[in-house]
């Protein structure tokens, strides 16, 4: 079991929210700690909706990994680099970062589970372990996995501090007319659509993306975009709430389907960050096979 403390800075209506906006623990985590008594504040049990005030103390107890319910699997993966403290893998379009509902094999945990052998930190939760970051089942790219809890630490900190590098190159519909742009919207659950996401005022978080233009097709866009912050579906999200859905976007874009893409273009290809060593980090992946022939389609349209 592992002990860390907070001190609150600025007054937070709850502890559960505290907790998720200054760690890696989720929401839903810190709820389930502060269940099971893994959380005192100022020596003292509390329950979620407990506020915290400035100067308080908050310590968390977080309980060591226990076996995953999912199995481990030997699935193949393409490992672009690994040490002992981390791994970065080049995740297929198509396959499920972590075990879910209607998902517990064939997901990249299984077969990190065989490949790292019980070798991953366990801060996300007995679900998600060593899972510092996610991208979307039909996102493919570059994703950063932690061996122990300090990597995953050092790491994630790294992410709410800006100072992560995550670049993705996406096409989305239409012709955007500014070569460069960033849009600024902050991101939290659809009011309605409760698994869907959604730029808007109420209980959401900052959520900023920058792009530019790589090249214009008839009626796509071939786009860079940078993320300074990673809210679930950022740049789904942003680009819809700009008018410019990602290509083959079922969920945020139009009705008709790409089939060719099965699901969005969308390529995580660019990780920067400091290892725990202290050295500074940079890898890319080539596009995959899919959105290159999506890009070759568009080509030929173009001279056509």
């Amino acid at each position: 079991m592992k002990n860390f403390v907070l001190i609150c800075e600025t007054n937070c209506d709850r502890i559960d929210s505290f907790i998720a906006e200054n760690t890696d623990i989720s929401r839903s985590r810190a709820v389930k700690l502060i269940e099971t008594g893994d959380v005192t504040l100022n020596g003292s049990a509390v329950s979620k909706k407990t506020s915290v005030k400035v100067g308080d103390r908050v310590e968390i107890h977080l309980p060591d990994a226990v076996p995953l319910e999912a199995k481990a699997e030997e699935i193949p993966l393409d490992i672009i680099y690994e040490d002992a403290q981390l791994l970065v893998v080049n995740k297929p379009k198509g396959m499920v970062v972590h075990p879910a509902a209607g998902n517990y094999e064939g997901t990249l945990v299984n077969a990190l589970l065989s490949h790292c052998k019980g070798s991953l930190s366990g801060i996300g939760g007995v679900m998600r372990p060593g899972i510092i970051h996610r991208i979307d089942k039909n996102t493919s790219g570059l994703l950063m996995v932690a061996k122990n809890d300090n990597s995953h630490q050092h790491l994630a900190s790294q992410i709410k501090e800006h100072s992560f590098i995550r670049e993705y190159e996406a096409v989305v519909y239409g012709n955007i007319k500014n070569d460069e742009g960033t849009i600024n919207a902050p991101i939290g659950r659809h009011p309605v659509k409760r698994k869907q996401m959604a730029v808007t005022d109420k209980n959401s978080k900052e959520a900023v993306t920058h792009y530019k233009v790589i090249k214009r097709y008839n009626g796509f866009t071939h786009l860079r975009c940078r993320l300074e912050t990673g809210r679930t579906h950022q740049i789904r999200v942003h680009m819809s709430y700009i008018g410019h859905p990602l290509a083959g976007d079922e969920v945020y874009g139009p009705k008709n389907v790409i089939k060719e893409l099965s699901g969005q273009c969308l390529h995580a290809k660019k990780l920067g960050f400091t290892h725990p060593d202290g050295r500074y980090l940079e890898f890319e992946s080539e596009l995959p096979t899919y959105f290159k022939e999506f890009i070759f389609k568009l080509e030929k349209q173009l001279k056509e």
